[in-house]
């Protein structure tokens, strides 16, 4: 199956800290099966994986550090961004 469109425009994020929540399959039977983890994008592919590095794992008020990671582009639900972006 091949994909159209153009693929993620992601660089005005880069090096930021983001707020990702993706959906957790692991989690799937749970009532809330996001989660929330809050870290500096440090790249990115067409398929909208990202890396994530100093990430921080949130689950209510507790925060776990789990360093660099990579989540996959089709878990992603949202990302904002935590600092000022330039729009240019």
């Amino acid at each position: 199956m091949s994909r159209s469109g153009q693929p993620p425009d992601l660089k005005k994020y880069m090096d930021k800290k983001l707020q990702i929540i993706h959906y957790d399959p692991t989690n799937a039977v749970k009532m809330n099966a996001n989660r929330m983890v809050v870290g500096t994008l440090r790249g990115f592919d067409q398929f909208m994986n990202l890396v994530v590095d100093n990430t921080v794992a949130v689950n209510g008020e507790e925060q776990t550090d789990i360093g660099m990671v990579v989540i996959r582009g089709n878990s992603v639900v949202t990302v904002e961004a935590l600092e000022p972006v330039n729009r240019g």
